[in-house]
């Protein structure tokens, strides 16, 4: 086959970019298909703008598809929508499923099982993109939200130990590294090297400037050392599932 088309699944806006920009913009180069569901924010608010800036930066095709949730500790980010952990789960894989049959990915990307490190939304993303996956794949539920469509593999963006070993001393000083995320190397199954598209990563983070101005963790990483923050923006980590025989190969 071909270049695989890609379908990546986001909690919030910012995510998209630091945790997957450079696969994106490494495989939109290439010539291959991407899209991106984002979970929370509505259209029309701060972060949705920020998050459109910062697609065209990583040269997405296509504007991102927000499903629409509030964020968990943001109500402003979707004034008239449930939190995205308190509403019906049956109703979002069915929204998600409509959306992988229409544009049949090959690959489904998202966060790890614990959500990278923890967050519920997060974790709730996880849990969606691999119910919809399976769904989607069904002949017998959602006859309305299209044909069946099979995808071939999952990736799950997660952050290795040596990651949060050089993290946690600027960022988290107050907590005990054991308390902190970190995959070892050995539950590791796709390291990309995106070091070549690092700053054009860097940017599309950038375009979240309201996130950056609150977030104490983003600013605090905006604050290290450059070559510190090329050296962990060039590297993007991956757990694989495939969902067929043999699967897909994420590059």
């Amino acid at each position: 086959m071909g270049t695989p088309r890609l379908l990546l699944v986001h909690a919030h806006p910012d995510d998209e970019s630091l945790w997957t920009g450079g696969l994106t913009a490494r495989h939109v180069d290439s010539g291959g298909e991407a899209d991106l569901v984002m979970c929370t924010w509505a259209e029309g608010t701060i972060r949705h703008r920020e998050l459109t800036d910062a697609v065209d930066i990583l040269g997405m095709p296509r504007p991102p598809i927000m499903l629409g949730y509030a964020d968990d500790r943001r109500p402003e980010s979707a004034p008239d929508a449930p939190r995205l952990c308190a509403a019906s789960f049956d109703d979002q894989v069915r929204a998600l499923t409509e959306h992988i049959r229409e544009l049949q990915p090959d690959i489904v990307v998202t966060y790890d099982a614990l959500g990278i490190y923890g967050h519920p939304d997060h974790i709730h993303a996880h849990r969606l993109a691999c119910a919809a996956a399976d769904a989607a794949a069904s002949t017998t539920l959602y006859h309305r939200a299209g044909p069946a469509w099979r995808v071939r593999s999952l990736y799950f963006a997660t952050i290795p130990e040596w990651m949060m070993d050089l993290l946690a001393p600027s960022l988290f000083p107050e907590i005990p590294r054991e308390q902190l995320p970190g995959t070892p190397d050995s539950e590791i199954d796709v390291v990309v090297d995106v070091s070549d598209l690092a700053a054009r990563k860097k940017a599309g983070v950038v375009a979240h400037r309201s996130e950056i101005a609150r977030s104490r963790a983003i600013a605090g990483f905006m604050s290290l050392p450059e070559e510190l923050q090329d050296r962990l923006l060039g590297v993007e980590c991956y757990q694989r599932r495939d969902l067929v025989p043999g699967g897909c190969d994420l590059i």
